[in-house]
C-alpha cells in the first residue's frame, strides 16, 4: 500500500521549507499535539529567518527560538502552562532577536478560519480596545496601532468593530495521531485548531504517530477532519510530539519537558540541548534511543491508551513504513 503521499522527514523539510519562509505549527495546546520532531529537522537543515506562526507556543518554537531560526512569531500563547514560561522564547525577544506579535487564542483561530475562507480580514470584536490591538511589535513606533488590527464599521448596524488580518501560511506541519499514505487524518484528543491550519496553509505537510490502513479511514470517515485533498505529503515519526503528549499514544514527558526548558534559557543550554537531541540521531531508531526505550514504554501506557484501541487493527507495522 504505500508509499502514496509518505516521504521520510528530512526529505519533506528540504522539498517545503526555506529561509524566511512562513511557517506555521503549534495550532495546539502547549503541552499537547505539536509537529516538534519538524522543528528538530528545520535546525539539522539549517533553516533560519523563519517567520513562525504557531496558534499556542509549544516547546518547538521555544526550541526554534533558543537556536535563532526565528526571525518573527505570532501566537496567542507564550508560556508552557505547568513548566512555566518558555525560557528561549524569552531570551530571543529579551535580545532582541526576536520579533513577537501577541494576539489572543481566539483571534488566532478566527485569523486562521479567515485564510481558509479566503477572506479580506476577519470582522471581530476580540482583542479591539486593549493592548493587543494598540501596540504591535512589528510596528514598535505605531502607537495607537491600527495597521495590526484596524477598525472597520459594521454596515448592518453602524458601530465600529476590529478587522483582524487572515493568516495564510507558506506551510504547515501538522501533527497528527493517524494519518492513511494517502493523506487522510484522524486527530485523538484535543483538535485545538489544526482543522482551520490545515485549510488556511497554502501547503499542509502532516506528521502521524502511526500510519493506517486506507481501510481505517473508510470506517470511521467522520472523524477525518484532514482529507488527502489538502495534504502535500505524509511523514510517519513515532513520539513526532515528544516530549508533548500525542493522546491514546503517549504521554506528556515531565522530565524532559523541564530539562529541555532549563536548557533553553542559556545559550551554552541550548548548544548543548541541540547537540545531544537534535543532532545526535540518524533515524527513527536512534531517534527513540535518545528518548530512552524504558521512556517510550512507560510513555506509551499512559491514561489515555485506550483512545487508541478502535484502530490498532490498521495500523501498519514499521518494517512496511521503511
Amino acid at each position: 500500500m504505500p508509499p502514496g503521499k509518505l516521504i521520510p522527514l528530512s526529505e519533506a523539510v528540504r522539498r517545503y521549507t526555506r529561509d524566511g519562509m512562513e511557517y506555521a505549527s503549534g495550532a495546539a495546546l502547549p503541552v499537547g499535539s505539536d509537529a516538534i520532531v519538524f522543528g528538530r529537522e528545520l535546525l539539522r537543515q539549517g533553516r533560519k529567518d523563519l517567520h513562525a506562526i504557531f496558534h499556542c507556543n509549544s516547546q518547538q518554537l521555544n526550541l526554534l527560538a533558543a537556536a535563532g531560526a526565528v526571525a518573527k512569531a505570532e501566537c496567542g500563547f507564550s508560556g508552557l502552562e505547568v513548566f512555566g514560561f518558555a525560557n528561549g522564547l524569552r531570551r530571543a525577544v529579551e535580545s532582541g532577536r526576536l520579533e513577537l506579535e501577541d494576539y489572543s487564542n481566539l483571534s488566532m483561530t478566527l485569523r486562521l478560519l479567515g485564510g481558509a475562507l479566503g477572506w479580506p480580514f476577519v470582522p471581530a470584536t476580540v482583542n479591539v480596545g486593549s493592548d493587543i490591538q494598540d501596540r504591535s511589535a512589528f510596528a514598535p513606533d505605531e502607537y495607537p496601532c491600527r495597521s495590526k488590527i484596524a477598525t472597520v464599521t459594521d454596515p448592518f448596524s453602524g458601530r465600529e468593530i476590529g478587522a483582524l488580518r487572515p493568516l495564510i501560511p507558506e506551510l504547515a506541519a501538522i501533527h497528527v495521531s493517524l494519518a492513511d499514505p494517502l493523506g487522510n487524518t484522524i486527530m485523538l484528543g484535543t483538535e485545538w485548531s489544526r482543522f482551520e491550519l490545515s485549510r488556511a496553509a497554502k501547503r499542509v505537510v502532516v506528521i502521524a504517530d502511526a500510519i493506517v490502513d486506507t481501510a481505517c479511514m473508510r470506517q470511521y470517515p467522520n472523524l477525518v477532519r484532514i482529507p488527502d485533498l489538502v495534504v502535500e505529503a505524509v511523514v510517519w515519526w513515532p513520539f513526532a510530539a515528544w516530549p508533548q503528549s500525542s493522546p491514546g499514544l503517549y504521554d506528556v514527558d515531565e522530565a524532559h519537558m523541564k530539562l529541555m526548558n532549563q536548557a533553553l534559557a542559556t545559550e551554552a543550554g541550548t548548544a548543548g540541548y541541540l547537540r545531544d537531541f537534535v543532532e545526535s540521531y540518524d533515524d527513527i531508531g536512534g531517534y527513540l534511543d535518545i528518548i530512552g526505550r524504558d521512556t517510550v514504554a512507560a510513555l506509551s501506557r499512559g491514561p489515555t491508551s485506550f483512545l487508541l484501541d478502535p484502530y490498532r487493527s490498521w495500523i501498519l507495522p514499521p518494517e512496511v513504513l521503511q
